[in-house]
């Protein structure tokens, strides 16, 4: 059996190594004057995003440790949504500090201390600068989500993207008994239609689905629609087991057909019985079931998705219904106030829309072309989360930089005051730390040394914890007066994650990875898998 087997200091520094050049791809990502990466995956389609954890969703890695790098970005983004770039740029850096204690023969395990212990007092220094914010400032709220869309490419719409943002978040936002629930995966959904201008997109009062009705002479526009929502199909029902009939006499397949005809007949008049405008089903509609619809002048859609049948539940206010005969009256739904079929670009849409009080929403973008549409849609979903978690925890702490001067700074002056060897790991987590408000002044190009040092010295000044690098020009400037706020959740998801992935990297000390040789299994059998990636 050929193992290869690494152990001891090579393995800790080619992870650190591996983990540094992931930080480096994605460290002109971070910041206003963040650069775009252009991917092109193994199917030949085309990625252009600054979202870290887009990015690194594409990249085929070989490494594990990288791998457990791009991981975390991972978690970052379904955690909290906002953060991916700094949090591997973070880890990437915590890394590289220690790169130069393992030189020195510190043991790893005493870093790892000085890490946790520098972690737990940043998370209570982080919650010490938080401040709390009124949720329902609409201003303020914009401000925030503002500042997590600057990073990103749609920045140029960035008020109407702030307004969407928080109209949607808004609007899927429901209590239930004391317990706030946001669902923004489920109830906010992006539809994205090639053409027109990205300025027209916007938030629907209601659902939009991607389907025309199933007639063409059936209503097109219907004010104030009695919507009903079925989960059932209006078609005959087929024997669920294959089932054959012997037919000897021609009156008996003439009463079948009869009694197919019947039984589609009476499940219409189940339904014309509450008097809908609207049927929508997630199954299918028999010919004939239409025409008896068409008759009593009720619109039908069919095939709807799951996903949307349940969004236009919670905008209009129906219920859905899996039995025709089960219908009553307060399964339907009257909370919308207008029906209507539009033709989009090249495809029919059914909007229901203005509802009176909807607990889920539909985005409309626009765009020019489908990678813009793809990237405009991520940007949005991390201005939904970032909104979301001021929603849920709002706490917020000063962004460009600032946090983690403020952070290091307090780290760097309680450092001075511990004894032995794991006080130089524990400024060296906030020297790391700057690393932050260091790459947003390289990102927009000014003297990096000349802004951080005179940041470092603002830091020491008492009550001037708030002032960070204007991303866009590289100055120093107080985040207050430029209102760039991020939410403390982020923030905390950040940290933590940077340092505990730094841990668990540093503990490494061993890879074994068990390799068939090439060429020597080929007459055997096929490789396996694993040998086949190498």
């Amino acid at each position: 059996q050929n193992m290869k087997r690494e152990s001891g200091r090579k393995v800790q520094t080619g992870n650190i190594t591996a983990a540094k050049t992931i930080a480096d791809i994605i460290r002109t990502c971070l910041g206003p004057r963040a650069m775009m990466k252009m991917l092109l995956d193994p199917m030949g389609g085309i990625v252009m995003t600054n979202d870290g954890n887009a990015i690194l969703r594409e990249i085929q890695v070989q490494h594990p440790a990288a791998k457990s790098m791009i991981e975390i970005s991972r978690t970052q983004d379904e955690e909290v949504g906002d953060g991916t770039t700094s949090v591997i740029i973070l880890a990437g850096e915590m890394l590289s500090v220690a790169e130069h204690f393992l030189e020195q023969q510190m043991h790893p395990t005493v870093i790892i201390g000085a890490y946790r212990k520098a972690l737990d007092d940043m998370i209570s220094i982080l919650k010490k600068i938080g401040t709390s914010v009124d949720v329902n400032n609409k201003e303020m709220m914009l401000k925030i989500i503002k500042s997590a869309i600057n990073t990103k490419a749609i920045n140029r719409w960035s008020d109407l993207a702030c307004s969407i943002a928080l109209d949607a978040v808004k609007t899927v936002e429901f209590e239930e008994n004391g317990r706030k629930e946001i669902d923004i995966k489920k109830y906010a959904k992006v539809e994205k239609i090639p053409g027109g201008f990205s300025e027209d997109s916007c938030v629907l009062r209601g659902i939009m689905v991607n389907k025309d009705v199933t007639h063409p002479r059936m209503r097109r526009l219907i004010k104030n629609p009695r919507i009903v929502l079925l989960d059932c199909s209006l078609e005959y029902k087929k024997g669920e087991s294959q089932t054959d009939i012997e037919i000897t006499r021609e009156e008996d397949f003439a009463r079948i057909l009869q009694m197919e005809e019947e039984y589609i007949q009476q499940i219409c008049e189940d339904l014309m019985r509450v008097k809908p405008d609207l049927v929508i089903t997630e199954k299918g509609i028999s010919d004939l079931a239409q025409h008896y619809l068409m008759r009593a002048n009720i619109t039908a859609i069919r095939r709807v998705r799951k996903t949307d049948n349940n969004r236009i539940a919670r905008a209009c206010g129906a219920r859905i219904v899996s039995r025709t005969d089960e219908l009553r009256e307060e399964d339907v739904g009257t909370g919308a106030r207008l029906f209507e079929v539009k033709k989009i670009g090249d495809e029919y849409f059914a909007f229901i829309t203005d509802c009176k009080d909807p607990k889920a929403c539909t985005i409309i973008l626009r765009g020019a072309s489908k990678e813009i549409l793809a990237e405009v849609e991520r940007n949005l979903q991390d201005a939904m989360q970032v909104c979301r978690n001021v929603l849920i925890d709002p706490q917020l702490v000063p962004g460009g930089g600032a946090t983690e001067m403020a952070v290091s700074h307090a780290l760097t002056e309680k450092s001075k005051g511990m004894t032995g060897v794991e006080q130089w790991p524990y400024r060296a987590v906030a020297q790391a730390l700057e690393v932050i408000p260091r790459t947003l002044i390289q990102n927009c190009g000014a003297s990096t040394i000349r802004v951080l040092t005179s940041l470092r010295a603002k830091h020491t000044q008492e009550g001037s914890q708030t002032w960070g690098v204007n991303g866009e020009t590289g100055a120093l400037v107080d985040m207050k007066d430029l209102g760039i706020w991020e939410p403390l959740a982020v923030k905390l998801q950040t940290y933590k994650t940077a340092v505990e992935t730094a841990v668990l990297l540093l503990r490494i000390d061993d890879i074994v990875s068990g390799h068939k040789k090439k060429g020597d299994d080929q007459s055997k059998q096929p490789a396996a898998p694993e040998a086949a990636q190498e």
